[in-house]
């Protein structure tokens, strides 16, 4: 299989460490690692023309993604996630173009398929037996998932208020779940506690490995593909580890080496809850690094990370940008779900509902023109979360 990968490099000290070898954090810093590419040898043998005549699933783009080998692929079948537009919802902000790009079209329902088909394949391709995650609900799917796919176990540890369906997903894939009260950050802790007493189990946790980043970029290069190579004016995108977020920002990065877009990038908006808005917070008092959200609440389940690991990333990707960082309250999300559903026939999710919100402030705002193009992030089925609507 054609592959230009080349070394993992650090995202903060820019140590170099080994993609054969199974790697988490920069061994110096502790820092997450990003994989990099020969992007000149890539620019001349990988045209984006070649994506014309593949199939159209995140695979497509195998070349700039980090399994080496075709017999260590592990897919469910993860399809091009289409754009709808909500043209009842532009009409009323007045907006020249109001999309959303719907990652419900992935297995198990979540734009998660992305980030754990990728890691679970490279782990299979490194030798790993046994795997690892803590979770607020959609990522212990998606491992459960590609786990049993590829024969290897897994152990998830989620809050105990996790949506139901995701603990019965996790259960119905054969995973090991252990329920822990608090949010996430508290579930990672337990696990982390476990692990020091297994040694062969390997932490796929956000950031904290360098592949589930390369799933998520894919989201990058799909829209650039479906909007014909010229990127929206503005990206709204649910925050709440912010791997997709910052995978995009990447695959921006590494499409412009590539040759297959402009400088031009879009403003990245990081939209959170009210109730745990760390990143919004730091982005307000112009820091580089967010702060632990105590306390964290909210019915979206993906968005209640009380502090992501890689902050400073999605940041960086937010001031760089131009961009801005928003929230919404739990109120809001759900009367956006309604709304979007009665005039566009389109079920949010959560955490992709709490995009319309931002969206509507940031028109009232100003931030957002008349002639914007402007995409949202649907990260899962909104039927996934039936505990949501009551009437």
């Amino acid at each position: 299989m054609e592959n230009f990968l080349t070394h993992l490099e650090c995202s903060v000290c820019g140590d170099r460490h080994s993609p054969h070898e199974l790697q988490t954090v920069c061994r110096s810093c502790g820092k997450s690692l990003l994989a990099r590419y020969d992007l000149d040898s890539a620019r001349k043998g990988f045209s984006r023309n070649r994506l014309r005549d593949l199939p159209p699933s995140l695979w497509k783009y195998a070349p700039l993604l980090p399994v080496e080998q075709q017999e260590h692929v592990v897919s469910l079948g993860e399809v091009t996630t289409p754009l709808v537009r909500l043209t009842g919802l532009e009409k009323e902000l007045g907006l020249k173009e109001l999309w959303v790009k719907d990652e419900a079209h992935l297995p198990t329902g979540s734009f998660k398929a992305r980030g754990l088909s990728v890691a679970v394949s490279k782990a299979k391709e490194l030798g790993v037996e046994k795997i690892c995650i803590p979770s607020a609900g959609n990522a212990g799917g998606a491992l459960a998932a590609y786990a049993a796919r590829a024969g290897i176990e897994s152990h998830i540890f989620v809050p105990e208020d996790t949506p139901v369906i995701n603990v019965k997903e996790c259960y119905a894939y054969g995973a090991h779940v252990e329920l822990v009260r608090g949010t996430i950050s508290d579930a990672a802790k337990v696990m982390n506690e476990r692990k020091s007493e297994h040694a062969d189990w390997f932490d796929v946790s956000t950031l904290k490995e360098p592949y589930r980043l390369e799933g998520k970029k894919t989201m990058g290069y799909e829209l650039a593909e479906q909007f014909d190579w010229n990127l929206p004016d503005t990206i709204l995108y649910p925050t709440g580890g912010g791997t997709g977020l910052i995978g995009m920002w990447k695959a921006f990065e590494e499409m412009e080496k590539l040759g297959w877009i402009g400088k031009k990038r879009p403003k990245m908006v990081s939209v959170q809850a009210d109730g745990c808005a760390p990143v919004v917070k730091a982005f307000e008092q112009k820091k580089r690094v967010s702060e632990f959200w105590p306390n964290a609440a909210t019915i979206a389940s993906g968005l209640r990370v009380p502090k992501a690991f890689a902050d400073h990333l999605i940041l960086d990707a937010v001031y760089e940008s131009g961009g801005t960082a928003v929230t919404a309250s739990d109120e809001e999300i759900v009367l956006a779900i309604k709304v979007v559903a009665g005039k566009d026939g389109f079920f949010f999710c959560p955490e992709g509902a709490a995009c319309v919100v931002a969206l509507r402030k940031l028109v009232q705002k100003g931030f957002l023109k008349s002639d914007d193009v402007v995409l949202l992030f649907n990260t899962a089925a909104g039927n996934k979360y039936p505990e949501v609507i009551t009437d």
